[in-house]
């Protein structure tokens, strides 16, 4: 690696710290969200691409990619989490339980009078935007989207396609969403947020909650490959939501037996690794700008709820600059042999990156060894986002732009 290049910063612990396995995503949860979702008329499993060439060039027993640029055509994973809190949030206004609903119901005509005037808010880098609009509008009502500064002007776009009133922001990520919850007290509208904090728990359960459909599809699909647990998983993170959803999920179905697991951010947005280094358990901040190619995790305030999880049951937690990411969307732009292709974003990506560049680099020998990484390791990752931004992926997949070598 040149020397020029920014470092990779780990930590690994000697040991998970364990604690109280999370109530709110047991199996019991999980079936009302997964049994929501397939009421869908565009709920489809996403694929788990299989990487069988790269995994023995790396020395691995096997790499597992979940690729969700093929969720409900939009492009990411966020729609999960969107569709069942919005449910959520229509069924205590209905005073109707989550089993007893479905997509279709909400679209019966004397269902869509009594919620019409209900308007969704939400702050997003894109992804979780889009996906609450969506959503809204299917179900005749409106949403606003406020995004913070720096934004993509092509997934501002897409969010207005999807129905939103939506405006980038002078704001940075977290600013952004103490203005939508600002607006949302002076209109009495629905925030839709996909980070908790005190006082703000219960929508971001449900969302995180929502994201767990994901996790569930892939562990059917690896047992269809005769895998009965991954035993590694690479979970990228802003605000942790996604991250603590498919750990928080594996830890209760394997318990003392979770996967090793690893969380990774951009390293201008490192949050969950701030606040894994300090010792009294409690979460830690980042500010400014927080200008990394990876927009979906510039996120500098952990959710409260979720960080548990990571801090309980992850066994390691990475910093990555800008080039890890960039190298994973090559990877998986470019298979090898008869490897499945990926079409992978900049967030989406950079787990993937990570793997490849732990199992390759020399100076990364002494964290290949902690996490215990051989030829006997199945590893999943989740692609959460295709190319929401077309015109970068083509700077980085077609032109080598943040180049790691």
């Amino acid at each position: 690696m040149d020397n020029h290049l920014e470092k990779i910063k780990y930590m690994v612990r000697d040991k998970i710290r364990g604690g109280i396995y999370p109530e709110f995503l047991v199996a019991e949860e999980i079936k009302k969200v997964r049994d929501f979702h397939l009421s869908m008329d565009e709920y489809e499993a996403t694929p788990l691409a299989k990487l069988e060439t790269l995994a023995k060039y790396l020395g691995l027993g096997g790499i597992y990619v979940k690729d969700e640029s093929y969720r409900f055509g939009l492009n990411a994973f966020k729609g999960l989490g969107g569709t069942y809190a919005i449910a959520k949030l229509l069924c205590k206004k209905l005073h109707i339980d989550i089993n007893d609903a479905s997509f279709e119901y909400f679209n019966r005509p004397e269902v869509k009078e009594k919620i019409k005037d209900m308007i969704f808010v939400t702050a997003t880098d894109g992804n979780h935007g889009r996906g609450v609009a969506w959503a809204a509008t299917k179900l005749g009502c409106k949403s606003v989207v406020y995004m913070p500064k720096g934004s993509s002007q092509i997934r501002l776009e897409a969010i207005k396609e999807a129905g939103a009133e939506a405006s980038i922001t002078d704001l940075n990520y977290d600013d952004a969403v103490r203005l939508a919850q600002k607006m949302s007290e002076e209109h009495g509208w629905y925030m839709v947020q996909d980070t908790a904090w005190d006082g703000y728990e219960e929508i971001p359960n449900w969302i995180t909650q929502g994201y767990t459909t994901m996790a569930n599809e892939s562990l059917e699909q690896l047992k269809l490959e005769g895998i009965k647990r991954p035993t590694h998983m690479f979970l990228q993170a802003g605000v942790g939501s996604f991250a603590g959803a498919m750990l928080g999920y594996y830890a209760n179905v394997f318990k003392e037996d979770v996967p090793t697991t690893i969380i990774v951010e951009p390293n201008l947005a490192d949050c969950i690794y701030k606040s894994a280094l300090a010792e009294d358990g409690k979460p830690r901040f980042v500010g400014g700008d927080m200008n990394t190619i990876m927009a979906g995790l510039a996120c500098g305030e952990p959710n409260t709820i979720t960080w548990e999880i990571l801090r309980d049951f992850a066994s390691a937690y990475v910093s990555c600059p800008d080039y890890v990411a960039a190298r994973g969307m090559r990877v998986m732009a470019s298979p090898m042999m008869m490897d499945d292709k990926v079409v992978s974003g900049e967030s989406g990506a950079v787990g993937l990156g990570l793997l490849t560049m732990i199992m390759e680099r020399k100076e990364l020998k002494d964290l290949r060894d902690k996490l215990g990484l051989n030829k006997d390791s199945i590893v999943l990752c989740f692609s959460t986002e295709g190319d929401t931004d077309p015109e970068h992926y083509k700077k980085v997949v077609y032109d080598g732009k943040n180049p790691s070598c």
